[in-house]
């Protein structure tokens, strides 16, 4: 995996692993409780073990989050290498970007913002193998009964959390 490494930074939240390349950040983890859960959860988005490690090599990125995560930052201005995933992903992926922080949309629109709105399911399925998910908020996608639903990593209590930082109504 020339070209690529990763770090692993503690937040207030738990820690966070991050794996990118000179074009941006290919993956991270949520905020896991140990630097052990938040590398198996990065080397499961990856598929395969991680790079190189580079202490300090995302440090804009773990001040972004620090600052998110502190309710000071409602966005990330981060460069991302998802080259490899499928037009589709890529394109419910920008769609997600674009909800507002302490907002909700449905797994539907998103779908329709992708380019297939019988496609909620693989809309769905894009969330669940979001890469890059506090970047790619798809904790701001629910279901459209309005409840929070499929959430990797710590579970629906983060995507809760996550919501309630951001002042989402619920």
């Amino acid at each position: 995996m020339a070209g690529r490494w990763n770090d692993v930074f503690e937040t207030g939240w738990g820690w966070i692993c991050v794996v990118g390349s000179a074009k941006g950040i290919r993956a991270a983890s949520l905020p896991e409780p140990s630097p052990e859960r938040a590398i198996e959860h990065a080397e499961g988005a990856i598929r395969g073990p991680l790079p190189e490690h580079h202490p300090g090599a995302f440090t804009a990125y773990a001040q972004q989050v620090a600052e998110y995560l502190a309710g000071k930052r409602t966005g990330f201005d981060v460069a991302l290498d998802l080259d490899d995933a499928t037009p589709f992903f890529r394109r419910a992926w920008e769609a997600c970007r674009s909800i507002p922080a302490g907002e909700t949309r449905t797994y539907r629109w998103l779908a329709e913002q992708a380019g297939n709105p019988l496609a909620s399911r693989g809309a769905g399925q894009a969330m669940a193998r979001n890469r890059v998910p506090l970047v790619i908020p798809c904790h701001r996608v629910i279901g459209s009964d309005g409840g929070l639903h499929g959430f990797g990593g710590p579970g629906l209590g983060l995507k809760a959390r996550l919501l309630k930082l951001e002042g989402a109504a619920g």
